[in-house]
């Protein structure tokens, strides 16, 4: 069994997260115990609980909207229409997500990466604040500063790739004050990452194969570093990052990249896997439903796991843009053989439509019920040779180097070299290409086409006879504020586009 920080800890509670004002003198119920912030940071115990409060946020992100929020959006998979979940893909959603009966949860919609994004910020924060003052060995100190300022970063990185403009929080809730901030534009957001990846990086120590999983280390921080670059538009500072990573040594490519999902391989699989939500189907733990939404309807299959809903699929064209030679089409299927042995044809995978392709990324034939215990990726080595080969290109030009680092993923995947010759425009297609046959299912897509501005010509072509039309505008580049945390905090307005 997995004993990773996220569920094998006990998460802490930080009480000054909520400010209660009130204009009330006549309340006289008097506290008989209580755990304040300053009795609480007193030991290394303290601090290491703390850190795996920084960290528990990520199983709220990574249960539905950290990966779905974004794919539904993009070209490469939808969901079914059943239980409202097509609001993302039909960008029919407005700021009240709340009161949409268009969504089917919260946590399948924007509110829950804002929510949950804000929690391990605040989470973060304290871990900042009280930890220095602890009396510990001053190399555990720092590496736990280290991923809490790792943490904090992440958080702002997934929060602005969303929202565009948001708040930065560098400080615990303490006052209100402190609570409640402005709105900053993206570009502040971007050096307030960059600076507390400069902490982490120097902080943290080297990645080492005896890392708790789910815990990160200077070579991650230094992963996520080139990757915020990259959606910075700082190239040169994306490449420099990206080539530390890969001088490193720490990481390798899977041969196979079906691997990389296999339940069963999840160790082999860390040399690529830098990062990921560790998911585990036991009790008490925590996991995604990304098993469940994606493995066949019915609960039909005993390879996809136990209990599946034939919820998501993949477009048809998506799946026709691959080689059928290439590797990572193994993740996707055209039929599948269900438990009593009978082999199910395309026309008949879904009850919606006969050009139904499924995923295979997250399959655990062991899964309980709907637990599944495969890891959701989050930073992978694939990723960070990709941001080498853009960065390279976008800084330097289309040179040696960058198709270097771009056949080092394409070539693994069992196709033909990507031939030297292309412009500058051609060859960053070639990237955005490969990222999208390499990260589809993994949240990745919706924020390449956001970040490079090419959305509005990708979307109105990726439509099936499920949705035949997809009526995206410009202002969908970004999510909207939820009006909920508008109402909260009277100091910050709509995002422009969106009043």
């Amino acid at each position: 069994m997995k004993k990773n920080l996220i569920k094998s800890a006990t998460l802490i509670l930080s009480l000054s997260m909520v400010i209660t004002i009130t204009s009330c003198t006549k309340l006289t119920e008097e506290p008989y115990s209580a755990i304040s912030t300053g009795q609480f940071y007193k030991t290394e115990a303290d601090a290491n609980a703390a850190l795996t409060a920084a960290y528990g946020p990520l199983a709220d992100l990574y249960y539905t909207a950290g990966t779905c929020v974004s794919d539904w959006s993009a070209d490469q998979s939808y969901p079914r229409q059943a239980v409202g979940r097509n609001t993302m893909t039909l960008f029919n959603y407005d700021p009240n997500y709340t009161t949409q009966k268009s969504f089917s949860r919260t946590n399948e919609s924007p509110q829950q990466i804002w929510v949950a994004c804000y929690s391990g910020i605040e989470k973060s924060n304290w871990v900042i604040s009280k930890v220095p003052d602890i009396n510990m060995a001053a190399a555990t100190k720092d590496a736990i500063l280290g991923e809490a300022y790792f943490l904090r970063a992440f958080y702002h990185f997934t929060l602005t790739k969303n929202f565009g403009d948001v708040i930065i929080k560098t400080v615990p809730s303490d006052n209100i004050d402190a609570a409640l901030q402005v709105v900053s534009p993206k570009a502040n957001v971007y050096k307030q990452i960059f600076a507390d990846l400069d902490v982490a990086v120097a902080k943290l120590p080297a990645h080492s194969p005896t890392l708790v999983k789910g815990r990160t280390s200077k070579e991650i921080a230094l992963g996520l570093y080139a990757k915020a670059a990259l959606y910075a538009e700082n190239w040169p500072l994306a490449l420099e990052k990206a080539k530390l990573v890969i001088a490193s040594n720490k990481f390798t490519l899977l041969t196979e990249p079906v691997d990389l999902y296999n339940v069963a391989k999840e160790d082999a699989s860390r040399t690529e896997n830098m990062w990921a939500y560790e998911c585990e189907s036991t009790n008490p733990g925590r996991s995604s439903q990304l098993m469940s939404l994606y493995g066949p309807k019915n609960s039909d299959s005993p390879v996809y796991g136990t209990t599946t809903f034939g919820s998501i699929f993949a477009y048809q064209a998506f799946y026709d843009s691959f080689s059928p030679a290439d590797k990572r089409r193994l993740l996707l299927a055209t039929s599948y053989v269900t438990k009593s042995g009978t082999t199910v044809a395309q026309k008949d995978i879904t009850p919606i439509t006969t050009k139904g392709v499924l995923i295979k990324k997250y399959m655990d034939p062991n899964s309980i019920g709907a637990n599944q215990a495969v890891n959701v990726p989050i930073l992978r080595f694939a990723d960070v040779y990709l941001i080498a080969a853009e960065a390279e290109a976008r800084a330097n030009g289309v040179n040696v180097d960058a198709y270097l680092y771009l056949n080092k993923v394409h070539q693994r995947s069992n196709v033909d070299p990507v031939i030297p010759g292309l412009t500058k425009d051609q060859f960053i297609a070639a990237v955005l290409q490969e990222r999208s046959w390499e990260f589809f299912g993994e949240g990745d897509r919706w924020y390449d086409l956001t970040r490079t501005n090419t959305f509005m010509q990708v979307i109105p072509t990726a439509v099936n006879d499920v949705y035949p039309t997809r009526n995206i505008q410009p202002k969908n580049r970004y999510f909207p504020i939820p009006q909920d945390e508008i109402n909260a905090n009277n100091k910050i307005v709509q995002n422009p586009d969106w009043k």
